[in-house]
């Protein structure tokens, strides 16, 4: 009877202790949080060590996130955003909501400089248009691609970061002509899709002969599933960068442990799962370098980019344009 009490007392206080622990909450894109994505691994790994719940949020893709944390503002739950880029950083900051980091990361991996005070890079890509390599004509550009037969897929610029990505492409490649290369695309765009997810899901079920995408994605098809039957696209005109980045949320109620999250976010137990979890080049070199299969990747001749500042000011008349051309 008196072991009987004690386990009775133990179950009882259970709740207590389990609500001791700190909860991290970390607003992600839907892909980060899959079974198949990052998102797993790394609340093992962080779990491993915080003492804490690390509980990651699917919120859409990249570019809702921003407009959820808008909606929500100092009310939100979140603690960090994790799937923001470069072109939506300066957009965030402006909101006030966000809190300095305080790492000063200096083995960062990327193509370029990195020196934001709020936002911190986690993993890095070009987007291109991926098809089978069975695809006779492919198109070796934007132009080419509006005047073929070819079909594509893309995403919604207004809630997918991969689709603004692809209208600052356009803009980056073509300037004041973006709205001629829109209006000979129009026809191409069998479907736009809110998020990167539905996108290449319709792809790998045949609902067009391309999809945006990255060039790194061949690679998990490649080394998951052993087929090299998936290529990317070498433009003339370059490829558009992309930089992923998490924040921190001024109002977040554990703003110690979302700092120490950031610091791990750049360790070898978060950037080790980069490459083949989330198909992306890591933003710091995993211990082991990166897996085979990704030697194989095209290599963009040109890598375009605009600062945050730029892809601010543009994002509405890239929008513009782009809708302009979709409705006619």
């Amino acid at each position: 009877m008196r072991m009987t009490m004690i386990a009775a007392g133990l179950l009882a206080a259970s709740p207590a202790i389990a609500g001791d622990v700190p909860v991290l909450t970390v607003y992600t894109y839907d892909s980060f949080v899959a079974d198949w994505g990052p998102g797993p691994a790394i609340e093992s790994a962080f779990e491993a060590d915080c003492d804490c719940d690390l509980k990651f949020t699917a919120a859409g893709d990249g570019a809702a996130l921003l407009a959820r944390i808008r909606l929500e503002g100092s009310r939100s739950d979140a603690d960090i955003v994790l799937g923001l880029d470069t072109n939506l950083i300066a957009a965030a900051t402006e909101t006030g909501l966000f809190a300095p980091h305080r790492q000063s990361p200096s083995d960062l991996a990327l193509p370029t400089d990195w020196d934001d005070p709020v936002f911190l890079p986690y993993d890095w890509g070009y987007f291109a248009f991926i098809h089978n390599r069975d695809l006779a004509d492919v198109p070796g550009d934007f132009t080419s691609l509006g005047e073929s037969d070819t079909t594509i897929i893309i995403q919604d610029p207004r809630s997918s970061t991969p689709g603004l990505g692809l209208l600052l492409w356009v803009k980056a490649a073509y300037g004041d002509k973006a709205p001629e290369i829109w209006e000979s695309l129009a026809d191409n765009i069998v479907t736009v899709t809110p998020g990167w997810s539905e996108a290449y899901g319709l792809f790998l079920e045949g609902e067009a002969d391309m999809v945006l995408s990255y060039t790194t994605s061949p690679a998990y098809h490649l080394i998951a599933e052993n087929d090299d039957s998936k290529t990317a696209s070498l433009f003339a005109e370059g490829h558009y960068m992309q930089i992923e980045v998490a924040g921190k949320l001024a109002g977040s109620d554990q703003p110690e442990l979302a700092d120490r999250f950031l610091a791990f976010m750049l360790t070898d137990g978060f950037q080790s799962h980069i490459p083949t979890l989330n198909w992306m080049y890591p933003a710091v070199m995993p211990e082991g370098g990166l897996p085979d299969g990704f030697e194989t990747l095209i290599e963009p001749g040109q890598a375009l980019l605009f600062d945050p500042v730029e892809a601010r000011d543009l994002r509405l008349q890239a929008l513009d344009e782009w809708r302009t051309a979709l409705s006619r």
